[in-house]
């Protein structure tokens, strides 16, 4: 049996343990999630507010502990991390980066976690099913998001603006205490295939989209001071879950820039104001031109880092 071959039963094999500890690790803390979740269900509003919400969070964040341990202590990933140590737990923080895999989101919480508060994300409708995982969601507020076809739309004009709704509701919960509301603006993981059906103009990611980030940006007013905006980078591979619990990560590149919200995005009717709606698309436009050239940066940099620390390597 050659090396290549012995390499992939380890690495699978690695896998399938880390895929066994997981979901050990999660059905343990599912327990007392749900013994959290029933009071939840049926206590007054400020009861769950300042007793049950803090516990909810405290197993959420035990969870969590649990696999960045995992991450960095048994994969031992080598992390560049830069820009991401001016946080603090008392702020509101809007968050956005690139989407090119679901290891973005435990990359997001090991900049974020116990430096600012727990991050949430906007999540599709149909992840509340998840087992454990989606009532968790669910426990924490995050805000589950229905997104309709323009077909169905077409075919129940009712519906239109059900979405923003909802992201308004949910970003009133935020505004009770300091939180980080976090928001993909691609709307979808980078792929290939999806880069050509778009024709995008970027050469690492997506279109953007500004609807999420405009209603989360009107719904809480002036809490934010800036948006923070990360930009996450895996030379050689974009791994992807599996790669995760196999150990199959090397290098992980993040950048973090706090880029100001201009005032009055907030006061305006996103919905309703063409002028307004095209000018946060085009701010936006711009922070996906800059986050593409600082992706390109980032990957010419590890290059040279590389080759400086491995001189035969850039002979060859």
């Amino acid at each position: 049996m050659d090396a290549i071959m012995l390499n992939k039963i380890r690495y699978h094999m690695v896998g399938v343990i880390s895929a066994i500890a997981l979901v050990a690790h999660t059905m343990l803390l599912g327990v007392f999630l749900f013994a959290a979740i029933l009071p939840k269900l049926v206590m007054p509003q400020k009861v769950v507010q300042h007793l049950v919400d803090p516990c909810i969070t405290f197993i959420s964040s035990m969870w969590l502990e649990g696999i960045l341990w995992w991450i960095n202590w048994v994969y031992q990933p080598k992390w560049n991390i830069s820009g991401a140590d001016q946080l603090n737990m008392k702020d509101w923080y809007l968050l956005t980066a690139n989407h090119q895999s679901w290891v973005d989101i435990f990359v997001l919480y090991q900049l974020f976690h116990k430096k600012a508060p727990f991050v949430k994300f906007f999540i599709k409708k149909e992840l509340l099913y998840v087992p454990i995982v989606g009532q968790a969601w669910w426990a924490l507020d995050f805000p589950f998001m229905r997104r309709y076809s323009k077909e169905f739309l077409a075919q129940h004009p009712e519906k239109a603006g059900d979405d923003i709704k909802e992201t308004q509701k949910a970003c009133e919960k935020f505004s009770r205490k300091p939180s980080t509301v976090m928001n993909f603006l691609e709307g979808t993981r980078f792929t290939s295939d999806k880069h050509k059906a778009q024709k995008s103009p970027y050469k690492h990611l997506l279109k953007p989209k500004a609807g999420g980030i405009a209603f989360t940006i009107q719904a809480l007013g002036d809490k934010f001071n800036a948006l923070s905006n990360a930009t996450i980078v895996y030379p050689g591979h974009t791994p992807t879950f599996w790669d995760m619990m196999c150990g199959r990560i090397d290098h992980i590149l993040v950048e973090v820039n706090s880029t100001p919200i201009p005032a009055h995005f907030s006061q305006g009717d996103y919905l309703n104001d063409p002028a307004l709606k095209e000018e946060i698309q085009n701010w936006v436009t711009e922070l996906w031109q800059q986050k593409d050239l600082d992706i390109e940066r980032l990957l010419s940099q590890h290059a040279r880092s590389i080759k400086a620390r491995n001189p035969q390597f850039a002979k060859g």
